[in-house]
C-alpha cells in the first residue's frame, strides 16, 4: 500500500502492473558510497510522467518536479530507481562527475498507516451505511472522501491520534483493521461500525510475471 503525503497520486494501472511505480512513493534515506554523507529523496506523489519530489543533500532540500520513466525518477542531476520498493539506488551525474548512493524506504508513522485506506460498514441498529476513504495523511491534516446517507464529501480532515474529524463526521480506529464512523445528520448522531478494505492491488500481487 502506498503511503502518500500531501496529495494523491495518479499512476496508470498499466504502469503499476509493469513497473510497480507505487513502490517509488515515500521517503528514502541513505548515504553516498564515496564519502558517506547523508542523502535523502522523498517522492510525494506521481501524476503520470511527473513526480513531486524533495531531494536533500549537503544539509539543504531542493523541491520540484521530476520525470518518471518506468521504475525511475530523474530530478536535475540525480536519478532514483527501485526494484522492490524497499531499497533504492540514487545516481548523480553532472559535469563529468558521477556518484551513487544506496537508500532505504523509511517506514511511515504508525498512526498514519493505521488510518490510511478505505473504510466501510453498515449498522444493523440504525440501518445506516457509511464509508470513509483516507487518501493521504500529512501531519495533522488528511485528505479524505466521506460518504454518509448517499452523499459524498471530499476535503481536508483534522488528524488527532487515531481519529480523523471531517465536517460532521469522524472515524476512529485502534488496530487499523476495524473502527467506527460517527456522523451527525441534523440533530441526531449515528455510529456505524466499519472495517478497512484490503488494498486494491492485493489480488494482483499474486501475478509475479511482470
Amino acid at each position: 500500500m502506498a503511503i502518500v503525503t500531501q496529495s494523491t497520486s495518479q499512476i496508470s494501472p498499466a504502469n503499476e502492473r509493469t513497473y510497480h511505480q507505487s513502490g517509488l512513493l515515500g521517503e528514502w534515506k541513505g548515504s553516498w558510497s564515496a564519502n558517506g554523507q547523508a542523502v535523502g529523496f522523498k517522492v510525494v506523489n506521481i501524476r503520470g510522467a511527473r513526480a513531486q519530489v524533495e531531494y536533500t543533500h549537503n544539509g539543504r532540500t531542493e523541491r520540484g518536479f521530476g520525470e518518471v520513466d518506468g521504475a525511475t525518477i530523474s530530478f536535475g542531476s540525480v536519478t532514483l530507481g527501485t526494484k522492490n520498493g524497499k531499497n533504492a539506488v540514487l545516481l548523480f551525474s553532472a559535469g563529468g562527475g558521477k556518484a551513487s548512493a544506496f537508500l532505504e524506504k523509511q517506514a511511515p508513522p504508525a498512526s498514519d498507516s493505521r488510518l490510511m485506506g478505505s473504510w466501510g460498514g453498515y449498522s444493523t441498529e440504525n440501518g445506516k451505511s457509511a464509508s470513509f476513504r483516507v487518501l493521504s495523511v500529512n501531519g495533522k491534516e488528511a485528505q479524505v472522501s466521506v460518504t454518509t446517507d448517499g452523499i459524498t464529501r471530499q476535503g481536508t480532515g483534522i488528524v488527532y491520534n487515531n481519529v480523523i474529524m471531517f465536517g460532521q463526521a469522524q472515524i476512529a480506529t485502534d488496530d487499523g483493521k476495524s473502527g467506527e464512523i460517527i456522523y451527525r445528520a441534523g440533530s441526531k448522531s449515528f455510529t456505524v461500525p466499519v472495517k478497512k478494505y484490503p488494498p486494491a492491488d492485493a489480488s494482483s500481487s499474486v501475478d509475479k510475471t511482470a
